[in-house]
């Protein structure tokens, strides 16, 4: 029941941070939407870190079709925010989005050499 809990609370607070973010403009206007778009992302940052270490998630994520999609659709949307969003937004969602798909790239390549290495024989670690 504790976990159940932990659990419950975590996921919550993720998406109590996203939502934070997303509709902060639309209630609050001013400093004030500034300050709770911002806790939101702190607050969505920490949770979903916390949530994506757990071991469903972690092992789902580790995939090698799920590191494929994250790679290829990122990039994608990192190339088209950088060619039609227009301003800082443009630039910061292309730096974002590039650095994800760049993380999961590595993930494919660093995958790539382990499983290289097992087949030879070789212990990776």
């Amino acid at each position: 029941m504790k976990k159940f809990l932990v659990n419950f609370t975590q996921w919550t607070l993720f998406a109590a941070g996203i939502a934070a973010c997303v509709g902060a403009s639309r209630v609050l206007h001013g400093d004030g939407a500034h300050a709770a778009t911002f806790g939101g992302i702190a607050v969505s940052l920490f949770f979903g870190f916390l949530v994506m270490r757990k071991d469903p998630l972690k092992s789902f994520l580790a995939t090698r079709p799920v590191m494929w999609f994250l790679f290829l659709f990122n990039g994608t949307v990192a190339v088209f925010a950088g060619l039609f969003v227009h301003g800082a937004q443009g630039v910061g969602t292309a730096i974002g989005m590039g650095l994800v798909s760049i993380g999961a790239g590595s993930g494919l390549l660093r995958g790539r050499t382990e499983s290289a290495g097992r087949h030879r024989g070789v212990d990776p670690a």
